[in-house]
C-alpha cells in the first residue's frame, strides 16, 4: 500500500512540475513585448533586448546555484523561492514600463525574473530524476516540454492580452502600452502557480525504489553517486557540459534570428525584391512568425520524444543521431539546397525539436553517468553551459552572419565527435 502510495506521489509531483516550467517557459516569448515596449518609450531596439541578453547570461548561473540548494534544502525550499522572485520580478518589470524605467526593467525581468527561472527550472529536473529512476528520460522530457511550451502559449495570449489594456488618447497617442497591465496579471499567477504547485515537491524515502525496478549495470547508483566535485575532475562531466554548450549555441543563435532568415527565404519563394507595400510587409511579418511559432511548438515536442526515445536507445545513441542531423540540416540551408519557404518550415521544426531534445536529455545522461544523489549539483552546474551559449549563439549569428549556418554545423559536428568518444566514468577513485 505505501508503495502504491508513492507511486501516486510522484505522478502528482511530475503534474506540478509540468506547471512550474509552463510558467517559466514564458519568458521565450520576450519578444511579444520587445516591439511594445520600444513604440511605448522610444527606446531601440538594442537597448531593449539587452534585456533578454541579461536574462539568458544570468538564468545558467542561477540554475547552478539553485542546484546546489535543492541538494542541501530540499525541493520545495527552492522552487519556492524560484516562484517568489519569478513572480516578483515580472511585477517589477510591469511597474518598469509603467514608469518609463530600462533600468528598472533589467533589474525585474533581466536579473529577479532569472534568478526565479533558474531557482525553478533546475529543481522539478532534480526532484523527478529521483523520484523516476526507471522513467528518467520521459519525465524529464515532460517537464521541459512543458518550458518549452510556455513560450508558445504566451506567444500567443500576450498580445490579445497587450491590446486589450493597451491605452490611447484621441490625438492617436500610446499613453499605456498593455504591457505594463499584462505583467501585473501574469506577475500574480505565478505567484499562485508556481509557489502553489511548489508545495507538492518532496525528495522520496532513502534507498526508495519503483516497484520491480532493478537499474542497470551501466547506471551509477544513489550510494555510488559522484559529488560535484568529484564529477567536475573527470573529463567526462567536461564533455557532457561541451555537448549541452554545442547543441544550445547552435539552436539558440538560430533563434535569435529566426523570423528574419524566414521572411528572407518567404521573400524569396514568392519572387518579392525591392520596395514592398505595406500589405506585402505584413504578410511577409506573419509568414515569418508563423515559421517561429510551428517551430516552437516542436520545440517543446521535440523535448519529450527525444527524451523518451534516450529511454530506449540510450542517451548517446540520441545525442549522436541530433548532431549529425542537425549539422545536415544546416549546411542544406547555408548551400541552398533548402531555399524555400515550406522545406525551411520542415528544417526549422526538426532544428528545434533537437534543440529542445538536448535539454530534456542531458538531466538523464548526467544522473546515469554520476548518480542521482547529488544530481541538482551536478546537473545545475552543469546549467552553465547554457550562459556561455545564450552569449556565443546569438553573438555568432549576429557578427557573422554570411556564414553562421555554416559555423552551426561546424559547432554540432565537434559536438558529434566528443558524443562519439564519450564513456561513461567506471566509478569513484577511493
Amino acid at each position: 500500500m505505501a508503495n502504491e502510495n508513492l507511486e501516486s506521489k510522484r505522478w502528482l509531483i511530475a503534474g506540478a512540475a509540468v506547471i512550474i516550467q509552463l510558467c517559466l517557459g514564458t519568458v521565450y516569448a520576450w519578444s511579444v513585448f520587445k516591439m511594445p515596449l520600444m513604440k511605448m518609450h522610444g527606446w531601440d531596439g538594442k537597448t531593449v533586448q539587452y534585456t533578454f541578453m541579461i536574462l539568458m547570461g544570468i538564468l545558467g548561473l542561477a540554475a547552478a546555484f539553485g542546484g546546489t540548494l535543492v541538494d542541501k534544502k530540499g525541493p520545495r525550499f527552492v522552487a519556492t523561492i524560484g516562484g517568489i522572485l519569478f513572480g516578483i520580478g515580472t511585477l517589477v518589470a510591469g511597474y518598469a514600463d509603467q514608469i518609463g524605467s530600462i533600468t528598472l526593467l533589467y533589474l525585474g525581468f533581466g536579473v529577479i525574473c532569472a534568478l526565479g527561472n533558474g531557482f525553478g527550472y533546475v529543481t522539478p529536473i532534480a526532484t523527478l530524476i529521483r523520484w523516476f529512476p526507471d522513467k528518467r528520460g520521459l519525465v524529464t522530457g515532460l517537464a521541459v516540454m512543458g518550458f518549452g511550451a510556455g513560450a508558445f502559449f504566451m506567444g500567443k495570449i500576450a498580445p490579445v492580452m497587450i491590446k486589450a489594456f493597451q491605452q490611447i488618447d484621441p490625438t492617436g497617442k500610446i499613453i499605456s502600452s498593455g504591457v505594463s497591465t499584462t505583467w501585473y496579471i501574469w506577475g500574480v499567477i505565478f505567484l499562485v502557480l508556481v509557489t502553489g504547485s511548489a508545495q507538492l515537491f518532496k525528495n522520496p524515502p532513502k534507498g526508495w525504489l519503483p516497484a520491480g525496478f532493478k537499474p542497470a549495470a551501466t547506471t551509477v547508483s544513489a550510494a555510488d553517486s559522484f559529488t560535484l566535485g568529484e564529477a567536475v575532475k573527470t573529463p567526462q562531466w567536461w564533455m557532457l557540459w561541451s555537448m549541452l554548450c554545442l547543441n544550445v549555441s547552435a539552436g539558440l543563435g538560430l533563434i535569435s534570428q529566426h523570423s528574419p532568415l524566414a521572411q528572407d527565404i518567404y521573400k524569396k519563394t514568392m519572387g518579392l525584391t525591392g520596395d514592398l507595400t505595406p500589405e506585402q510587409v505584413a504578410i511577409v511579418a506573419a509568414a515569418g512568425g508563423a515559421v517561429v511559432a510551428y517551430a516552437a511548438i516542436f520545440n517543446g515536442l521535440g523535448r519529450l520524444f527525444w527524451a523518451k526515445i534516450s529511454d530506449n536507445i540510450g542517451r548517446k545513441m540520441v545525442f549522436l543521431i541530433m548532431f549529425a542531423t542537425q549539422a545536415v540540416l544546416y549546411v542544406l540551408v547555408a548551400k541552398g539546397f533548402i531555399a524555400t519557404y515550406w522545406p525551411f518550415i520542415f528544417a526549422s521544426c526538426y532544428l528545434l525539436a533537437c534543440y529542445g531534445g538536448g535539454f530534456a536529455t542531458m538531466p538523464a545522461f548526467a544522473a546515469d553517468s554520476f548518480g542521482p544523489a547529488n544530481i541538482g549539483k551536478v546537473y545545475g552546474f552543469m546549467l552553465t553551459a547554457w550562459s556561455v551559449a545564450g552569449i556565443v549563439g546569438p553573438f555568432a549569428f549576429e557578427a557573422f552572419k554570411p556564414q553562421a549556418l555554416m559555423i552551426a554545423a561546424g559547432l554540432l559536428t565537434i559536438g558529434f565527435c566528443i558524443t562519439l568518444v564519450y564513456k561513461a566514468p567506471k566509478g569513484k577513485k577511493s
